[in-house]
């Protein structure tokens, strides 16, 4: 059987971290789109094409890692949507093949599930708390009856979202062709299907892997940690600097010439890649850290720094609300602040929870950061709160 990954897409609601292709986005040493494809390997899929985007950035990637696999590459030269991209893979399919998103890093584990249905299309579902933000499935039995995207609030048919992975049929193609050329056409395709009562769904019954938004990487490390270290476990890399009084708890993934300082704590369900610094006296917890990030004494709780960022000492990332409740619409109650590429952040700032900072900014020393800030920009609030 085969597998398409698609992973051309632009990513535009990954801000500030949409500085690439989200699926090469490091955990654990490697983009995910690896962890996707070995967890495919490990259910017998070996057969792979992977469609991306005309910069061919996914192949390039590629190279610095031995898959022990051979890959297929197709360029879709624009965002065209999903049906689009699945399209351009139709000569190189030759029997039901699966399609998933390239930050899919658990679709091996329902490989054999769905492979066990009897229907031609065979959906992936998962509950939500969340319904207007995916596609919505209408379920009787073992039937898909109906598909909502992104219901109105109060009026979803279900709690279950499609879940980004399927099985489909060659007969794709063809029913493809006469769907409406636009960037649904995927979901209406499988309208088609619904409609013949040829799909089927296989409803996970824990599955919170998905990447629409940044902050969904906490739920992509939880599982990627839990899965290849258990619950306890500390990796350490090569040439790691642990100095005296440092605390690990696992899981936590500590990568290559890393440094953790004096009397430095550092909490389960950490991920620091490669070249990353947490400086002494500083707690790191639940946070995401990708190459070369380096912070000082302070305190990073459920926080995402991307490549190259500094921050000064002494800063703190409010992580949860004075009143406890939800941060911005995003569906958690614990939240720090998520940082593009190379910026810079002085000593003792305060971030407030939920706070997202673009790349290649620099906020001033002392600063108070409430509100969001574009990339590019300098912020300072011993300026008038000015920002340049």
């Amino acid at each position: 059987m085969q597998a398409v990954i698609l992973a051309a897409g632009e990513s535009s609601r990954f801000w500030p971290l949409n500085y690439q292709q989200k699926d090469l986005f490091k955990m654990m040493g490697k983009p995910l789109i690896c962890h996707t494809i070995e967890g495919l390997k490990k259910a017998g899929i070996k057969d792979i094409i992977v469609i991306q985007g005309p910069q061919k950035n996914i192949e390039a990637e590629f190279k610095n890692y031995d898959l022990g696999i051979s890959i297929k590459y197709i360029v879709q030269p624009e965002p065209k949507g999903m049906g689009d991209a699945i399209m351009k893979a139709q000569e190189l399919v030759s029997g039901p093949f699966f399609v998933m998103a390239g930050h899919k890093v658990n679709a091996g584990d329902y490989i054999k599930k769905m492979k066990e249905k009897k229907e031609e299309v065979v959906l992936l579902g998962s509950k939500t708390n969340q319904p207007w933000l995916y596609g919505i499935l209408e379920i009787e039995g073992d039937k898909v009856r109906d598909l909502i995207e992104k219901p109105e609030k109060g009026k979803e048919p279900s709690d279950i979202r499609l879940s980004s992975l399927y099985l489909l049929p060659p007969s794709f193609f063809e029913y493809h062709k006469k769907a409406p050329e636009d960037h649904y056409s995927f979901e209406k395709t499988l309208s088609f299907y619904i409609k013949e009562e040829k799909a089927g769904v296989f409803v996970a019954e824990e599955d919170s892997i998905s990447l629409k938004y940044p902050w969904h990487l906490f739920s992509i490390a939880k599982y990627l940690l839990e899965k290849n270290l258990g619950r306890e476990k500390v990796y350490i890399g090569k040439n790691v600097k642990i100095f005296k009084g440092a605390v690990i708890n696992g899981p936590c993934y500590i990568g290559d010439n890393c440094v953790v300082g004096n009397n430095t704590l550092i909490r389960g369900y950490t991920n620091l890649e490669e070249g990353s610094m947490a400086g002494a006296l500083s707690e790191v917890a639940r946070c995401i850290f990708q190459k070369n990030v380096h912070v000082h004494s302070g305190y990073f709780g459920d926080s995402i720094f991307g490549e190259n960022c500094r921050v000064g000492a002494g800063t703190v990332t409010g992580n949860i609300r004075l009143d406890r409740e939800e941060i911005k619409e995003t569906g958690l109650n614990s939240l720090g602040a998520i940082v593009g590429k190379e910026t810079k952040i002085g000593i003792n700032c305060s971030l407030m929870p939920g706070i997202l900072i673009g790349s290649h900014c620099v906020v001033g020393p002392g600063s108070v950061v409430f509100e969001n800030i574009e990339s590019n920009k300098t912020f300072c609030t011993k300026f008038n709160n000015e920002t340049k």
